[in-house]
């Protein structure tokens, strides 16, 4: 928060390409949900979450656990650009970066508003307690039975 407490925070003036890279990662809220695997329907080019996790993201923090090499060690790695945020309607509905891209107001459990990454899983916006497997311990052909909507929701509590 501003030090004067009347100027507005930096996700609320700035667009964000013009966010400063500590600014734009700060907007991540650790939360591991666009780490779950997605599965596109060939037909229709829907989305759909599964409760399965991405090799190399860590349940307990609900981040990654090679954050600097992930898009070498993960091939279908996105990595979140301005560009990539704009354009992506899969994000979940309690992403920082889609509400800021929308123009909504950051949720009180927000590090940037609470000052903690604790009420991202106090709020039930994580992953934790949620994933099922890592993608290396489901056949491909299995993933489709861990098609789930809370990914895609957020819960009440959290609004």
């Amino acid at each position: 928060m501003p030090v004067d407490g009347n100027a507005l925070p930096f996700w609320e003036t700035k667009a964000l390409e013009e966010m400063s890279s500590a600014e734009w990662e700060s907007l991540c809220d650790r939360c591991g949900r666009c780490c779950l695997v997605k599965l596109e329907d060939e037909d229709s080019g829907d989305i759909h979450f599964t409760d399965i996790g991405c090799k190399l993201l860590c349940v307990e923090t609900c981040s990654c656990s090679n954050y600097e090499s992930r898009q070498t060690l993960v091939s279908d790695c996105i990595k979140l650009t301005p560009v990539e945020v704009r354009g992506l309607a899969w994000l979940p509905p309690s992403c920082g970066y889609r509400l800021v891209r929308d123009g909504e107001a950051l949720r009180w459990w927000h590090p940037l508003i609470s000052g903690s990454y604790a009420t991202v899983h106090k709020a039930r916006i994580s992953v934790r307690g949620r994933v099922s497997a890592l993608e290396d311990a489901v056949e491909v052909n299995d993933m489709v039975d861990h098609i789930v909507k809370w990914p895609t929701k957020v819960p009440k509590s959290a609004k």
